[in-house]
């Protein structure tokens, strides 16, 4: 019997040679189902077993009917056959395979790649495949996920990276891991083994300012050092293709929200608080600091003044200021 996994524990399963006839991977973060669906392909047939017994097909090019004909071929002098459905989401009725998730042909892998989209759990079909093969929704990571699974995925890759070149990575490329992978196997390879990525080392190689970024206008705004905010904010104004205000502002208001939620810890120590707001402790001080110097009723207000502004970023209520005169009326609103 299998289950509804994830995919620390399938990527394992696939590891030890252990196989189900049916992998339904779904859901909005497509590295997970590409890192699994790359997997099967790479490493359950040898290279002479893939030429008779591994086929792959995108769902806008085939129709179940034709799919669930592969599924039922045996293989030919291998004791798997591996039938990989990319953009299954294409697919135009996935009922048709209703029967065969009941009843799969054990030689078969079939694999579906169902991309930014959900099954309904009460249906059918989900139920059939919970039966006989392995789910795994892919989800997307929440933006303040994304520091701590760099680390995760640099240690395992035998690197380490320090917390402020983490989030400065995060922050720089964004939530789709994929990107960020890539960004990362670029220093990977012009690294020492076991070395440490820095912010030096992000800065010289991808082209982030380690002065001139989000974090870093967070710590001056959280300081109230103006001139530093200033700077910062006539820097983003110059570079509005790397800084767009309505990137900034999502930024901005989560770290304000945090700051706010710090008020109202019982406990403030650096541990507990670096749990209570789901961020590194390296980082609990920010929050310290800027709770100082910003009262609750102060903080409230900022947070009004990031949802005005995210709204005139998006053209709502705003008739002709640019995006560097925004980020400049803002900062200066919440510095006063």
């Amino acid at each position: 019997m299998a289950r509804d996994s994830g995919f620390g524990n399938i990527l394992s399963d696939l590891k030890n040679k252990i196989y189900y006839p049916v992998y339904f991977l779904y859901g909005e973060e497509p590295y997970f189902i590409d890192v699994l669906s790359d997997y099967i392909a790479d490493h359950v047939l040898s290279e002479q077993e893939k030429e008779f017994n591994q086929t792959i097909v995108y769902g806008k090019d085939a129709d179940a009917a034709t799919i669930l004909s592969y599924a039922k071929r045996y293989p030919m002098m291998s004791n798997y056959q591996v039938l990989i459905v990319k953009e299954a989401q294409d697919l135009n009725d996935m009922d048709v395979f209703l029967h065969y998730f009941q009843e799969p042909v054990s030689s078969t892998i079939l694999v579906f790649c169902y991309k930014y989209g959900k099954i309904d759990k009460r249906k059918s079909l989900y139920k059939s495949i919970e039966k006989t093969g392995v789910l795994m929704e892919s989800a997307l990571l929440y933006d303040n996920q994304i520091p701590e699974w760099i680390s995760g995925y640099v240690k395992e890759r035998g690197f380490s990276i320090s917390p402020k070149a983490s989030a400065l990575l995060a922050e720089f490329v964004g939530n789709e891991l994929s990107n960020v992978v890539n960004e990362l196997s670029k220093l990977f390879i012009i690294i020492p083994a076991r070395a440490e990525i820095t912010e030096e080392i992000i800065e010289r190689n991808i082209g982030i300012s380690k002065d001139f970024n989000v974090f870093e206008l967070q710590k001056a705004l959280g300081r109230k050092d103006v001139y530093k905010a200033n700077m910062i904010i006539r820097y983003f104004a110059a570079n509005l293709k790397d800084n767009p205000l309505v990137k900034v502002i999502p930024s901005l208001y989560l770290f304000f929200s945090k700051v706010l939620a710090y008020h109202y810890l019982p406990d403030k120590s650096r541990n507990n608080a670096a749990a209570a707001l789901s961020v590194n402790p390296f980082f609990v001080q920010d929050y310290q600091t800027t709770a100082k110097n910003y009262s609750v009723r102060k903080l409230v207000d900022v947070i009004s003044f990031l949802r005005e502004y995210d709204l005139k970023a998006k053209g709502l209520d705003n008739a002709s200021a640019t995006d560097g005169e925004l980020m400049k009326e803002l900062v200066f609103k919440i510095l006063h």
